[in-house]
Order: structure tokens, then C-alpha cells, then sequence
């Protein structure tokens, strides 16, 4: 499942804080969407919150869909499994100009898949996805020169 509430806005906490720490935040449009519509408007979970807000990382979202547009409108597109990736390329429309990939794939510890930490009892998920969130936007960031 992928609605917007745990991965993929700390992934996009997270990234957005990468490119403010390397001072080319305004150059970037940052985003995340859900597969799915059944949290859409609603803010991220609270232990995902509680999880940047531990971290000091600014987290402001509210969930939305994945649009058409968004595959003309990003240069990237990340998923956080293959689940994700099978269903993006899916709703990819033919005119897409964006890359489609695991975000995991850039992680140096080489853990490929973000683990949804929603059904788990407590915080330990949040905090382990923040970490793998925190190396993969770094080494993305880094794979594509932006220092």
C-alpha cells in the first residue's frame, strides 16, 4: 500500500533538508504522492512526525494522488518497493519524461527496499526509514553532482 502517510513524505522531508543543507533548495521542486486515494488531505502519520520532528527536519504535507502530470512535471520519480515501481510504470503515461526508480537504489549500505513501517506497533520503522531515507536523497544527491 502506498497512501502518502509514512515513507514517502519523510523521504520528502528529507530531501527537501539535503538540498537546503547543500543551498540549492530553491532550485528543486520537491513532492510526494500516494498510489492510493485513501488518505488523500490528510498529514503525514504522527510517528512519521514525531520522527523528523525528533530530527529537527521541517516536515509539511498533506496526501495526494500520484496525477498524469507528475510524470511530465519531475525529472524523477522515486518508489520505495517494487510494488511502487510496477505501479508507477503502470500509470506512466507515454509522453513521460520522468525516471522511475527504487529510491533504495542509492542507498550505500545497499538496503534496496524502504520498509512501510505503518502496521508496526512503534516508532522503531519511522526511525529506521528516516535513516535509510537520510543516506539514499545524500547519495542521490551526490550521484548527480549536487554538492
Amino acid at each position: 500500500m502506498a497512501g502518502n502517510i509514512c515513507r514517502s513524505p519523510i523521504a520528502e522531508a528529507v530531501f527537501a533538508q539535503a538540498l537546503q543543507e547543500r543551498g540549492v533548495r530553491d532550485q528543486w521542486r520537491v513532492d510526494s504522492a500516494a498510489l492510493g486515494d485513501w488518505h488523500v488531505g490528510r498529514a503525514p502519520d504522527r510517528r512519521a512526525q514525531a520522527t523528523m520532528k525528533k530530527h529537527n527536519v521541517p516536515m509539511n504535507c498533506k496526501a495526494r494522488v500520484v496525477r498524469t502530470s507528475d510524470f511530465r512535471e519531475f525529472d524523477y520519480i522515486f518508489g520505495m518497493d517494487e510494488s511502487n515501481i510496477s505501479e508507477l510504470k503502470d500509470l506512466a503515461p507515454s509522453n513521460s519524461t520522468a525516471q522511475i526508480e527504487l529510491l533504495g537504489k542509492y542507498d550505500p549500505e545497499g538496503a534496496l527496499i524502504i520498509r512501510d513501517p505503518y502496521y508496526d506497533d512503534g516508532d522503531q520503522g519511522f526511525e529506521t526509514c528516516y535513516q535509510q531515507c537520510l543516506r539514499c536523497c545524500g547519495a542521490f544527491l551526490d550521484s548527480i553532482n549536487v554538492k
